[in-house]
C-alpha cells in the first residue's frame, strides 16, 4: 500500500477527504475557473494554436495532476513561457494555422510527458539544479519581454512574425503604417484596464467597504470583465467589418481522446525542444509548489512531481492540448482561495469543461487584442529588472550568466537562451570548483579556533604550514591544490610540516586521491611531512580502504589544535597566554568570520 501511495498521492489525502475540504476546494475551483478561461484562450493564441486548444489543455491535465501530484495548491495548465517555447519549437517545422502545426504541438506535449515521467521514475529531479537561480531569473525576465513584444502585433492589428526581438521588432516596424486604429484603441484600453485591476481595484473595493473575499474574487475576474466588455462592443458595433481581428468560431464540445501521431522523424526533431520544455516547466512548477507548501508547513516530493507533470502532459496530448506545467499566478490564486487538496484542480477541470461545452459560442466576437492585453499584463509581472541590479552587486560572474541568458533569449530565441543558461551555469560551477577558496590559517590567541591569516590576528609558527581547503576535492580542482601547496612550500624553506585542514571536504574522488599521493611523495622528497586534520568520517572511511594512509609521511589529526600541539607546541603554548582580540563595541572577533 505504501508503494502505491508513493506513485498515487491521491490515496493519502483522499482517505481523509471530508465535506469541509470539499467546500474549500469547490470555492477555490470557481475562482480559478473564472481566471483560467481567458488565460487559456490567450496562451493558446501565444502558442500559435486555435483558442479552444488552450481550454482542452486545462481539463484533463488538472485531473491527472489531482491523481499523481503532491502539491495541495498547484494549478496545472498552459503558461506563458511554455506557450512561447511551444511556438518556437513547432514553428521551426511547420506553419501556424495548419493541421500539421497542431499535430506537432500535441506530439510535443506527449514527448514531454514521457520524458517527465521517465525522470520521475528514475528519480532525476536533481537535473533541475543544472539551472542556477540567476539563469532562471534572467530567462523568465527575457521571456516576459519577448512575449510582451510578440503580442504588440495583436494590439496594433498588423501582421508580423518572429520568435526573437531581432525578427519581431523589424517585422512590426515594417507594418506600422497598417495599424488598425480601432484595434489599437481596444488593445490600449484593455491593457490599461487590466493593469488598473491588478494594481488598484482591490484597494478601491476595500476602501468602500467590500468584504476582502469578494474584493479578491472581483479582482481576479478582471480579465473576464475585459473579455465580456470588448466582446459585446465588437458584436454591437460590428467591429469585425472594420478590420478588428476576432477570435472567430470556437468549436463547442470536447475532443475525443486519441493518441498523437507516431512519426519517428517528427519525434526526433521535437525531442530536444521537449526536453528543454520539460526542465523549464518542472523548475517553474516545483518552485511554485515548494513556496506554497512551505506556507502551510506541507512538503512536496520533487520526483513524484515529475510523474505528476508527466501524466498531466500526456493527458493534455491525448485530449488535443499542448505542453502544460504548474502556473505561478493561477496556483497563488488557488492557494489564496483556500484550496485544501488537489481535488480543487479536478473541480476546476469540470468548470472549464462546462465552459467549453456551452460558453464558447459567446466568444466568437472576442477581439484578439483583448487576449493580447491579457498576456501582456500577465507576463510583465514576471519581469524582475531589480534582480539584475541585485545580482550585479553580489556576484559579477552570476551577473554575466544572467545577462548572457537575457540577451541570447531576446535576440536568438528561447531554446538558445535555455541551452546557453545551462551551459553557463555548469561552466561557472566548474570554474569556481576548480579554484576553491584556500586559506593559510593560524590559531586565534586564547582559543582553539583557526582563522585565515589575511583576515584575522592569529599566531603561526615558522615550521608548520596549515592550509584549509573550503571545497570537496575532485578532478577539477586537484591540480590547483597541488600547485598551491608547492608554491607555498617553495616560498618558505623553513617549513617542516604541511597540514591540510579538511573541515569542508565532503568528498575526495580518485583524481584527488592521486593528487594527495603525489603531494605526499613530493613533499617527502623535500624533507617535509604531510598531515591531514579534521577529516570527516565518510571521507576517512574511504581513505582507509586505500594505500594512501600507509604511505602518508605524517598523521591524521582529529582536530587542527591537536596537530598544532604536537607539531608546534611552542606556538600553541604562546597563543594560550594571549587574550583574543575583540572589538570594543560589539565584543566579537575582529574581521570577517570566515
Amino acid at each position: 500500500m505504501n508503494h502505491l501511495k508513493r506513485y498515487f498521492p491521491i490515496l493519502t489525502w483522499g482517505r481523509t477527504y471530508d465535506k469541509e475540504a470539499a467546500t474549500s476546494d469547490l470555492v477555490a475551483a470557481i475562482i480559478v475557473t473564472i481566471m483560467l478561461i481567458p488565460q487559456s484562450l490567450a496562451y493558446a493564441l501565444l502558442a500559435g494554436l486555435p483558442p479552444e486548444v488552450g481550454l482542452y489543455a486545462s481539463i484533463l491535465p488538472l485531473v491527472a495532476y489531482a491523481i499523481f501530484g503532491t502539491s495541495r495548491a498547484l494549478a496545472v495548465g498552459p503558461v506563458a513561457v511554455v506557450s512561447l517555447m511551444t511556438a518556437s519549437a513547432v514553428g521551426e517545422f511547420t506553419q501556424q494555422g495548419t493541421a500539421e502545426y497542431l499535430g506537432a504541438a500535441i506530439v510535443l506535449a506527449f514527448i514531454s510527458g514521457l520524458m517527465l515521467m521517465a525522470m520521475g521514475f528514475f528519480r532525476l529531479g536533481f537535473l533541475a539544479n543544472l539551472l542556477s537561480h540567476p539563469v532562471i531569473s534572467g530567462f523568465i525576465t527575457a521571456s516576459g519581454l519577448l512575449i510582451a513584444s510578440s503580442q504588440l502585433k495583436h494590439i496594433l492589428g498588423v501582421p508580423a512574425s518572429g520568435h526573437n526581438l531581432y525578427d519581431i521588432l523589424p517585422s512590426i516596424a515594417s507594418k506600422i503604417d497598417e495599424t488598425n486604429l480601432v484595434t489599437l484603441t481596444i488593445g490600449v484600453l484593455a491593457t490599461g484596464f487590466l493593469f488598473w485591476v491588478r494594481k488598484g481595484l482591490k484597494k478601491l473595493l476595500l476602501s468602500i467597504g467590500t468584504k476582502p473575499f469578494l474584493a479578491d474574487i472581483l479582482t481576479k475576474a478582471g480579465p473576464v470583465a475585459a473579455v465580456a466588455a470588448t466582446t459585446l462592443a465588437a458584436a454591437a458595433f460590428d467591429l469585425g467589418s472594420q478590420g478588428v481581428r476576432l477570435v472567430g468560431d470556437i468549436p463547442s464540445g470536447l475532443p475525443m481522446p486519441h493518441l498523437p501521431s507516431f512519426d519517428s522523424a517528427l519525434w526526433l526533431q521535437l525531442a530536444p525542444a521537449a526536453l528543454l520544455i520539460s526542465i523549464i516547466g518542472f523548475v517553474e512548477s516545483v518552485s511554485v509548489a515548494q513556496t506554497l507548501a512551505a506556507k502551510k508547513r506541507q512538503r512536496i516530493e520533487p520526483d513524484q512531481e515529475l510523474i505528476g507533470l508527466g501524466a498531466s502532459n500526456i493527458a493534455s496530448a491525448i485530449s488535443g492540448g499542448y505542453p502544460v506545467t504548474g502556473g505561478f499566478a493561477r496556483s497563488v490564486v488557488n492557494f489564496d482561495a483556500g484550496a485544501a487538496t488537489p481535488a480543487a484542480g479536478a473541480f476546476t477541470a469540470i468548470g472549464i469543461a462546462v465552459a467549453t461545452l456551452f460558453l464558447t459560442p459567446l466568444l466568437t466576437n472576442l477581439p484578439q487584442a483583448t487576449l493580447a492585453a491579457t498576456i501582456i499584463v500577465a507576463v510583465l509581472s514576471l519581469v524582475d529588472l531589480g534582480a539584475i541590479k541585485r545580482t550585479y552587486a553580489y556576484s559579477k560572474s552570476d551577473f554575466a550568466a544572467m545577462a548572457a541568458t537575457i540577451l541570447i533569449t531576446l535576440f536568438f530565441g528561447v531554446e538558445q537562451g535555455v541551452v546557453s543558461g545551462v551551459v553557463l551555469s555548469i561552466a561557472l560551477y566548474l570554474y569556481r570548483s576548480s579554484r576553491p577558496h584556500m586559506a593559510v590559517v593560524g590559531i586565534v590567541p586564547g582559543t582553539e579556533h583557526f582563522r585565515n591569516v589575511d583576515r584575522h590576528t592569529v599566531a603561526t609558527g615558522k615550521s608548520v604550514l596549515t592550509l584549509r581547503v573550503d571545497e570537496s576535492l575532485f578532478f577539477a580542482n586537484s591540480r590547483y591544490l597541488e600547485d598551491r601547496i608547492y608554491a607555498l612550500v617553495a616560498d618558505r624553506p623553513e617549513i617542516k610540516h604541511v597540514v591540510l585542514m579538511c573541515p569542508a571536504v565532503n568528498e575526495i574522488d580518485a583524481s584527488a586521491l592521486e593528487s594527495l599521493e603525489e603531494i605526499n611523495h613530493r613533499l617527502s622528497d623535500s624533507g617535509v611531512s604531510f598531515h591531514l586534520s579534521e577529516v570527516k568520517g565518510p571521507v576517512m572511511d574511504r581513505l582507509q580502504r586505500t594505500e594512501f594512509l600507509t604511505h602518508l609521511t605524517g598523521k591524521v589529526f582529529l582536530s587542527q589544535y591537536d596537530a598544532l600541539c604536537e607539531l608546534d607546541p611552542l606556538t600553541a603554548h604562546i597563543s594560550e597566554s594571549h587574550t583574543p582580540k575583540r572589538t570594543a563595541q560589539s565584543g566579537i572577533w575582529s574581521g570577517p568570520e570566515i
